[in-house]
């Protein structure tokens, strides 16, 4: 942004100068009340003005007049100062501040190839990026950083907010979980903040800045954005060591990485010359499109875009992150709605006096339970339940997870939920049934059929387990031992019910000799234990744009 005033201070500088001669000789003189033919010529088409005479009625209490001398800069009527004017699109505004190296290679001309063969793609990408590139190019403008940094949502996410890549990395910016946490994007239950746009964009342009600071260089930056900087570092130690050069182009990249900064590139030419590539941008305009709204209480969010007259399909655009039935003020304490709208809804939540604003709250598990137990507690049907939660099948809920219940009944007249349960909900599951590995010793009247069918499983499998050749009807050895992997009920952690107590003491009844050895039972466990732990996401950002 420095680099930017102190270009157009000298700009304007250079016109007062080139001015000042006329000025002083027509100090005395009144201002033209129409620019001349030359002058309008001369002048942007937008920018023609008439000054009215001072002291004229239409002079009084209107507002200043601005006289074009270039499509950047204007002199005030009155006090002869030379003005800037802001550009009315922002294309315009993103060209003023491109300050990047340009890349010019054969993937930068493939990528504006492959724009140029699908103008209604970058069409649709444009459309969408109305919502948000207004607040990131001030952002970045705010931080004196380049503008080419607008368009990199373009390459991340085709400036979709709910992208969700296959590594998992989400939002505009296509933040990892681990990269997320760390740049203080918050996920869970009820909101992930790498769909947020405001919270995403400070965190993307925080980790730019970062990556700058670090490597000195903006496609290097790029590269570790995309790569990881842990890898880039590497990548140029590599080559340090090999007398080898140590810019973007120099180092050996995965292929994403090496046609990342070249798709960047290929938008900036885009942007920057529209008609030579057959490209036409849609017009932006240089004023925000929303604006921020603070949430007294926990709110519906079909009410929230009721009351703001928007669709719920436009409401979840400028507020991915509310992925929920509702959104809880303690932790999403402002909403983002359309700049014209945000007033009304204002206006609307004053006069609303149709009951409680929120018809969902949050209800902690107080210990492991069934689906269809925590649903008669709630006063909920277990089907409602599980779709509202995406509670997968065969599944317990368990002791101290957070769902998403109706707020009727013992629940009508619970309060807000706590900034605690808003911030650190989660929701978990154990299975219903995990398998055990038992020891069955056979009688000679038994079959591979018979005792796969006592044990419910597979004749074939039992067989595979047991490493037989047999048919299912083959007889066994008398006393013959086979291996057998039987599903139990899982264990809620404290049962409170008659119905779960049942359900744990359940096993399997058997006609033959059969024996549990206490170790094998303790390592099926601990193995299926194992199998449900949630594995940390550790993965450097790569996502898949």
């Amino acid at each position: 942004m420095k680099r930017l005033n102190a270009r157009r201070g000298l700009a304007a500088l250079t016109v007062i100068s080139g001015l000042s001669a006329v000025l002083l000789l027509s100090a005395c003189a009144p201002l033209p009340t129409e620019p001349s033919a030359s002058t309008a010529k001369a002048s942007e088409p937008d920018l023609k003005s008439t000054v009215a005479t001072p002291g004229s009625p239409s002079a009084q209490g209107a507002p200043k007049v601005f006289l074009a001398i270039d499509s950047q800069t204007v002199l005030d009527s009155e006090s002869q100062v030379a003005t800037v004017v802001p550009p009315a699109d922002m294309w315009d505004r993103i060209r003023v501040g491109f300050n990047m190296p340009n890349l010019d290679n054969p993937l930068v001309h493939e990528s504006e190839r492959w724009h140029t063969l699908r103008p209604d793609s970058m069409s649709r990408m444009a459309q969408r990026s109305k919502k948000y590139i207004f607040y990131i190019v001030e952002e970045l403008e705010r931080r004196g950083m380049p503008t080419e940094l607008a368009l990199l949502p373009f390459v991340e996410s085709a400036f979709n907010p709910q992208a969700v890549s296959s590594a998992k990395a989400a939002g505009m910016w296509q933040f990892m979980p681990a990269t997320g946490t760390t740049y203080d994007l918050h996920q869970n239950l009820f909101r992930d903040d790498r769909r947020d746009v405001l919270a995403s964009t400070r965190a993307a342009l925080d980790y730019l800045q970062k990556l700058y600071a670090q490597f000195g260089d903006w496609h290097l930056a790029l590269a570790a954005y995309n790569w990881g900087e842990g890898n880039v570092a590497k990548a140029i130690t590599k080559n340090q060591k090999l007398g080898l050069g140590t810019g973007f182009e120099d180092l050996n990249m995965p292929n994403e990485t090496r046609h990342y900064v070249p798709k960047l590139q290929s938008l900036k030419n885009i942007v920057k010359e529209p008609s030579k590539f057959k490209v036409e941008l849609p017009f932006i305009a240089n004023h925000p499109y929303f604006d921020t709204v603070e949430l007294p209480r926990d709110i519906d969010v079909a009410l929230a875009a009721r009351l703001a007259d928007i669709t719920l399909a436009d409401f979840q655009a400028l507020n991915p992150s509310a992925s929920k039935l509702v959104i809880l003020a303690s932790g999403t304490p402002q909403i983002l709605l359309p700049w014209d709208n945000a007033a009304l809804f204002n206006k609307n939540l004053a006069a609303y006096q149709s009951g409680q604003l929120a018809s969902w709250t949050a209800w902690i598990a107080p210990s492991t339970l069934s689906v269809a137990a925590v649903a008669t507690r709630v006063g909920m049907s277990e089907s409602e339940l599980r779709n509202v939660n995406n509670i997968p099948p065969h599944m317990l809920v368990k002791q101290g997870s957070t769902l998403i219940v109706r707020r009727n009944g013992a629940l009508a007249d619970q309060g807000d939920v706590t900034g605690h349960i808003a911030d650190a909900a989660q929701l978990r599951f154990s299975p219903e049934f995990v398998q055990k590995q038992i020891s069955v010793k056979v009688s000679h009247k038994d079959t591979l059929t018979s005792v796969a069918k006592r044990y419910k499983v597979n004749p074939s499998q039992l067989a595979l387990w047991n490493n037989l050749n047999l048919s299912p009807t083959s007889a066994l050895r008398n006393g013959q031992v086979l291996t057998v992997f039987v599903s139990v009920t899982g264990s809620p952690t404290r049962p409170e019910s008659k119905e779960s107590k049942e359900s744990n003491q359940a096993s399997p009844k058997s006609k033959g000799n059969t024996t549990v050895p206490k170790s094998a039972a303790k390592s099926a466990a601990k193995g299926a234990s194992k199998k449900q732990a949630p594995v940390a996401n550790n993965a450097k950002k790569k996502p898949t744009p």
